[in-house]
């Protein structure tokens, strides 16, 4: 039995080896929210950064929402689901989002990016400054384009 066991290990590492890979999550698309808003991100260059187009479904302003961009970077490395950030400056009102997260392939192999934000707004005075900014969260799901 002793002899068997380096045979019974390499054999365990070889069949169990494929559950540990994991699928390639890629950045670029088009890709939806839990809150229903929208974004679709462009090419990602060799450097890492990023452009795209984020349409919100939500907003706390009373101005009609427009798409607006956003600018990123994708930390590059082999690892299969990257580490992101980006930033939308919101065309329609006085507030900027920056958004930070991981792309991953779930269970279902679907691709999906797990975010957090803060959604800085403009404080009128210094004394205000500390209900200027929002956190959250948000799932990403890669979308069909519209």
């Amino acid at each position: 039995m002793v002899q068997a066991t380096p045979f019974l290990l390499v054999l365990f590492l070889a069949l169990g080896a494929h559950g540990l890979s994991t699928e390639k999550c890629n950045l670029t698309g088009f890709w939806k929210n839990d809150l229903g808003s929208n974004m679709t991100i462009f090419e990602v260059s060799k450097g890492g950064n990023f452009r795209g187009i984020y349409h919100t479904a939500v907003s706390a302003t009373t101005k009609k929402i427009e798409k607006s961009p956003l600018q990123g970077f994708q930390h590059i490395n082999p690892l299969n689901q990257p580490t992101f950030g980006f930033t939308v400056n919101w065309t329609f009102s006085d507030s900027i989002t920056v958004f930070t997260g991981q792309c991953f392939v779930n269970d279902k192999g679907k691709e999906v990016l797990e975010t957090m934000w803060l959604l800085r707004s403009h404080a009128d005075k210094l004394e205000n400054d500390w209900t200027a900014t929002l956190v959250g969260y948000n799932q990403f799901e890669r979308a069909e384009e519209q």
